[in-house]
């Protein structure tokens, strides 16, 4: 059952059992400090960088960023920002349109957290498009190196 409510107008709705049903495969399309540009998703076609995670409707925007960190070892660096959209096909012509679903941010907690696929009126064969915006500094998977202390 669907009740319009919500932070921007988004549906709330009844979590999933996830031990019954099965998840569909959601297709994640990223890059980095921009968005893909629309033309990358014409005729067919899709931008390079994909991500294949299997979720459920109820699978929340900070649920998908820690799973894009657990593959991209440069995003787990505290302070990334995670930029949703989602891209689907255009009812009257045939082109895709983009929507945005919301931001999120590694190591703080913000109001968009909580946003599912679902209550974001997410379609099943929609893409999401993210851009990963690092901030400055050395790379995460690399340790500050320090000289030895003379004494």
């Amino acid at each position: 059952m669907e009740d319009i409510g919500g932070p921007a107008g988004l549906v709330d709705i009844k979590p999933v059992d996830r031990e019954t049903t099965c998840p569909m495969l959601l297709r994640v399309f990223t890059s980095y400090h921009r968005h893909n540009r629309m033309d990358e998703y014409e005729r067919g076609n899709t931008p390079p960088v994909e991500l294949k995670i299997y979720t459920w409707m109820d699978a929340t925007l900070k649920e998908l960023s820690s799973l894009i960190k657990e593959v991209n070892q440069d995003a787990r660096k505290r302070g990334t920002f995670f930029s949703f959209r989602v891209v689907y096909p255009d009812n009257r012509r045939p082109i895709y349109r983009m929507k945005e679903l919301g931001t999120t941010c590694t190591g703080k907690k913000g109001l968009d957290d909580g946003v599912s696929l679902a209550s974001a009126k997410f379609t099943i064969g929609d893409f999401i498009d993210v851009a990963i915006s690092i901030p400055p500094g050395p790379p995460a998977d690399r340790r500050q190196e320090r000289r030895p202390r003379p004494y």
